[in-house]
């Protein structure tokens, strides 16, 4: 198993990289009074501590979150303000919730100053990498512009060099490496993928690999947890799984720990199931006619089983 790492290192503080001008983002609080600001980023931080495992992913944010509140004081009081630099890496399985993690990412950035709208723009290989010379950049330029005052996720971004020099995906890694560089202040880049894979694409662009000082590792989930996420799915529905539901999961992810289906499918496979058992509930309670409230939240131990049936 995999430990969550995360690399905050020196690099961030080079200069001309997100000043920390919260008082001039457009979209930063716009129409909030302090205090409501002070509160939707509550909010938000609420969302994050709220997602199950994640422990270093939520350390990072908080130390950004203060980070910014002292640099804003040092230029209050005539010290200079150092620059922070927020493009990541997320290195993992498919399942671990980076997509999630970038989401409230860009939202929380933008409420700490950092971005002008905190909306998540999220791309792969065909988004970027056209057909024929000159289309790649006007595709990947056409991207970055929709994902300024926010986050680029580029999911799978070790595919762009998979093609090798004569690829058009080399196009699309020189395009955003211009982008970052011209939009310095304007976006967060976040490059997503496979631990192994990711980790050899940044190797090969060594000039790339200097350009983002962030590094997250979402291991996959341990089976308690994701135990539990199936518990915070159903609830976020209205539905509840009862004492028998949840040791059938339990016993589905310990079958299935060592033959890989459960490292690939992480939460996705959870939702998935539970999604699965969803409909197999429905199915049973319109044959028996049930419609109590009870009923109608329980999902059972014959409803999971049943969501297995292909």
């Amino acid at each position: 198993m995999m430990t969550r790492r995360v690399s905050f290192p020196g690099s961030v503080t080079r200069p001309g990289r997100y000043q920390l001008q919260a008082e001039t983002r457009a979209g930063s609080g716009k129409g909030l009074s302090p205090d409501q600001e002070r509160e939707n980023l509550g909010d938000l931080m609420s969302e994050l501590n709220s997602l199950i495992g994640l422990g270093k992913v939520k350390k990072l944010v908080g130390e950004i979150k203060d980070y910014i509140t002292i640099q804003q004081q040092r230029r209050d009081m005539g010290l200079l303000a150092e620059p922070l630099v927020l493009h990541m890496v997320f290195k993992g399985n498919p399942g671990t919730g980076k997509t999630t993690v970038a989401r409230i990412l860009g939202k929380a950035f933008a409420r700490m100053g950092l971005l002008s709208k905190g909306h998540l723009t999220e791309v792969e290989r065909a988004d970027l990498v056209g057909e024929y010379i000159g289309h790649t950049a006007l595709k990947t330029r056409e991207m970055v512009k929709k994902a300024l005052g926010g986050i680029l996720f580029i999911d799978e971004a070790y595919s762009l060099a998979r093609g090798g020099e004569k690829d058009f995906g080399k196009e699309a890694i020189d395009t955003l490496v211009k982008a970052m560089e011209d939009h310095k202040d304007d976006f967060v880049l976040i490059l997503a993928g496979y631990r192994g894979e990711m980790e050899a694409f940044l190797r090969s662009n060594p000039g790339l690999k200097s350009r983002f000082p962030i590094h997250i590792e979402f291991p996959d989930y341990k089976i308690e947890e994701l135990v539990d996420i199936a518990e915070l799915i159903t609830r976020n529905r209205q539905y509840r799984l009862t004492p028998g539901a949840r040791e059938k999961i339990r016993e589905l992810l310990y079958e299935n720990a060592g033959s890989g289906e459960l490292v690939m499918g992480n939460a996705r496979y959870i939702r998935n199931l539970v999604e699965a058992a969803i409909r197999k509930q429905a199915v049973r309670l319109a044959k028996a006619k049930v419609t109590t409230r009870e009923a109608l939240m329980a999902l059972e131990r014959q409803d999971i089983i049943e969501a297995l049936e292909k």
